[in-house]
């Protein structure tokens, strides 16, 4: 199992930004994908998620509304679109797969079994 994610960069506030992470090594449709993000001196938080089953989407609070995320299955890519940036969007993200059968706390980090490396999101005031 890979997760690559990629797409970060510096950008002001307000601008968007759109990150992917291509998934290898399983049948990908087959699973409920996630974004969580890492601010410097804080824990790894929950961002998006997005079902397996029917692609449902859901969303922290602080992003309903400014990030949307998808899945194009015949790539084997989740995306996060970003709108409406701010400072406090500043982060590491990390895509992840939720383990089957764990159930539909989707913001919980318990409940996904690999991680891609992270990219770096930088939102400039």
């Amino acid at each position: 199992v890979q997760l690559q994610a990629s797409g970060g960069g510096l950008v002001q506030t307000g601008d968007s930004l759109r990150i992917s992470c291509v998934a290898s090594g399983f049948t990908f449709s087959a699973y409920t994908m996630g974004w969580f993000r890492q601010a410097p001196g804080r824990e790894r938080e929950f961002v998006a998620a997005i079902r397996w089953s029917d692609s449902s989407p859901f969303y922290t609070r602080s992003v309903n509304g400014r990030f949307i995320i998808s899945r194009d299955n015949s790539k084997s890519t989740v995306y996060l679109q970003m709108n409406n940036l701010s400072p406090g969007d500043t982060a590491i993200y990390y895509c992840g797969r939720r383990a089957r059968n764990s159930g539909n706390d989707y913001d919980t980090k318990s409940g996904y079994d690999y991680w891609g490396q992270g990219t770096q999101v930088t939102v400039s005031s």
